[in-house]
């Protein structure tokens, strides 16, 4: 059996000193939500705190894994730190859908039992809510398209941002208006858009943590190419997976036309991982070489 690979350190290039800014952002934000919020009895801006100050412990959470992941692989840890971004993407996941779920109650419950809101101090503290959120977002936009990891701070951000901007015309309708409804409604809709963005980052983290094949590698085709190249009479027992958002691992029997020398084998190993990797992106390719020894040549191992 033997392997190819390539290194792509893409979590390089990710700043640190931005993500740790959007950090003391978002403690900084819930805080004076918060005191806004109980001032002003604003159940939007007292979720919109919370909604902060969860986001503020998950970019904590997503730079403490970015730091973790940098670490080298050693004896314990052979594939080293890099699936702790995935998990930390993962958990951040499931406190948003936790914040929302709650959220959604008290904001049913708030349309049940209206109470009167101080608009003016609800639109002011969303108002500096907004600023801030919006140099966090921008602080984390170009690294959100590097890492899944930043990408589910980045959300937290996005979500944090839309929120504040939906409790400013909100606070703005009460404060003019004495439109008091108007407060758990918006709590309601920011929860449900974050509930809808939150499940494509869960969906993805879960099936990295699966060890699911990426969707957009077609394995029959993989299949297809490999068994296009001479020497090979099929390939087997496929297992493909993805390390983290970025790198791909594949491993798989091949069955060989006909028995050929250790050096030949290695030739040809390093033409099927050349391929592998040119035309799916597969990083890290490992290939047992066979001839007439599998009975069985099933793509995938059923057993």
């Amino acid at each position: 059996m033997s392997e190819h690979h390539a290194h792509h350190h893409s979590s390089a290039g990710i700043s640190e000193k931005n993500l740790l800014a959007a950090v003391v952002l978002n403690f900084a934000i819930a805080a004076a939500e918060i005191v806004g919020g109980i001032l002003s009895n604003s159940l939007a801006l007292l979720s919109d705190a919370l909604h902060n100050l969860g986001d503020g412990f998950a970019v904590l959470l997503a730079y403490i894994a970015h730091r973790v992941s940098k670490r080298e692989s050693n004896n314990r840890k052979t594939f080293g730190y890099k699936r702790v971004e995935i998990l930390a993407a993962f958990i951040n996941a499931i406190i948003l859908v936790a914040i929302c779920i709650f959220l959604i109650f008290e904001a049913i419950e708030r349309f049940q039992n209206p109470a009167p809101i101080k608009g003016a101090i609800m639109f002011s503290v969303a108002t500096v809510g907004l600023v801030a959120n919006l140099v966090a977002v921008i602080l984390l936009k170009a690294d959100s398209k590097k890492n899944i990891n930043i990408r589910a701070a980045y959300l937290h951000l996005m979500g944090d941002t839309l929120s504040s901007i939906v409790v400013i015309i909100g606070g703005l309708l009460i404060w003019k208006f004495g439109i008091y409804w108007i407060d758990p409604l918006i709590t309601l809709l920011i929860s449900l858009y974050i509930l809808k963005e939150t499940f494509l980052l869960l969906r993805d983290s879960f099936n990295i943590l699966m060890q699911s094949a990426p969707k957009d590698i077609d394995l029959e085709k993989v299949k297809s190419e490999v068994e296009k190249v001479e020497g090979v009479k099929n390939i087997h027992h496929v297992h493909l997976w993805s390390l983290n958002d970025r790198q791909v691992h594949f491993e798989g029997h091949v069955d060989l036309v006909q028995d050929m020398s250790v050096s030949q084998a290695s030739t040809l190993n390093k033409q099927i991982s050349r391929l592998l990797h040119d035309r799916f992106d597969i990083e890290h390719t490992t290939l047992q070489m066979e001839f007439g020894c599998c009975e069985e040549n099933h793509l995938i191992n059923e057993a």
